[in-house]
């Protein structure tokens, strides 16, 4: 089952998050509050999946007005290739258009293979004709990345 995520699935989420290997967690944005604030922004957008009565899989998602952004996007490895990742994408980008938004982006980790696949096979285009930049208004907002 796909749903429009709350806050009271935070916790569940953020344990899903912390058991994936390589996954990176920003100590302000992705706190309780951090996610909090962006679901009161973006009420019908971000999305989880459940099934056998956990949530195996979720994606904040959502927009300024122009533009869609896909966030933490993620499935529990045991429930990967089932299509639960496509399915929560589609969720999304029907939520997105349902707020006439008409381009979507994501950025993913060069190293993370897994992902770069999955939406390689999904039809997303990768840019080749810009470059990223990022600007850190918060030190205290650190990137801590899972090991194990």
């Amino acid at each position: 089952m796909i749903r429009t995520m709350t806050i009271d699935d935070y916790d569940e989420v953020r344990a899903l998050w912390l058991s994936i290997k390589g996954f990176g967690i920003r100590s302000v944005d992705d706190s309780r509050a951090g996610v909090e604030a962006f679901i009161k922004r973006n009420p019908t957008t971000s999305v989880v999946a459940i099934e056998d009565n956990k949530i195996v899989g979720a994606i904040l998602c959502g927009h300024d007005g122009r533009r869609g952004c896909l966030y933490h996007v993620c499935v529990a490895e045991e429930y990967r290739m089932r299509g639960i990742g496509k399915s929560m994408v589609v969720f999304c980008m029907n939520a997105l258009k349902e707020e006439h938004i008409n381009k979507v982006s994501l950025i993913a980790f060069t190293k993370n293979d897994v992902g770069n696949a999955f939406w390689k096979q999904i039809g997303w285009t990768k840019r080749e004709d810009l470059n990223y930049y990022d600007f850190t208004l918060n030190e205290d907002n650190i990137t801590a990345f899972n090991r194990e």
